[in-house]
């Protein structure tokens, strides 16, 4: 049996009504659990990036993909490993004021962190922490057992390849020379 890990799928698409739902289907029917999920325009006018991360199997993983692919508003989708990719994530912390005040020790875990304050009130405090999701955990169970913290919300996983180039550009640019061929083709008959 394969063993499990942590999967990055990227998927391009047109911005298409109702294709999430399709794409998230996919995992339901395998009774997969998605971790994150980041739906954001690309560098491409048009063109939407779907980052969504689940714990799966290769086996697995290679069908989820195969299946996405083939939904007709998809343009490409590729699952990495954390060492093709450069990935991001960012969080908020909202801490109590008082009690982040009158605990020195509060200020040195979030330097410890190389987390930020953003904004400061009489009530609270609002702590931003980008970076990956072990640092992130890491920084909210030490303000959670400092007794500080108000609430917490974390952002999905962004990710980049650590290729020299975008799969999407090149398969854009094959799909409009072969347009441009049929074109000219059927302008010469």
């Amino acid at each position: 049996m394969n063993e499990k890990k942590l999967y990055t799928l990227i998927v391009h698409s047109e911005n298409i009504a109702g294709l999430l739902n399709q794409v998230t289907a996919v995992f339901t029917r395998r009774q997969i659990n998605i971790e994150s999920l980041n739906v954001s325009a690309s560098s491409i006018k048009g063109i939407h990036k779907y980052t969504i991360t689940a714990f799966t199997d290769k086996d697995t993983i290679d069908k989820v993909v195969k299946q996405i692919d083939k939904k007709i508003d998809v343009l490409q989708a590729h699952y990495f490993v954390d060492d093709e990719i450069y990935y991001h994530e960012i969080a908020l912390y909202k801490v109590s004021t008082p009690e982040f005040q009158s605990t020195p020790e509060a200020s040195k875990v979030i330097r410890k962190y190389n987390a930020r304050i953003v904004e400061v009130n009489p009530v609270f405090a609002i702590v931003e922490k980008n970076g990956n999701s072990d640092d992130i955990s890491s920084l909210y169970n030490e303000l959670r057992s400092l007794n500080c913290v108000l609430q917490f919300v974390r952002s999905g996983r962004i990710a980049i390849t650590t290729s020299c180039f975008e799969r999407v550009n090149e398969f854009l640019a094959d799909r409009e020379a072969k347009y441009n061929t049929s074109k000219e083709i059927r302008k010469n008959e």
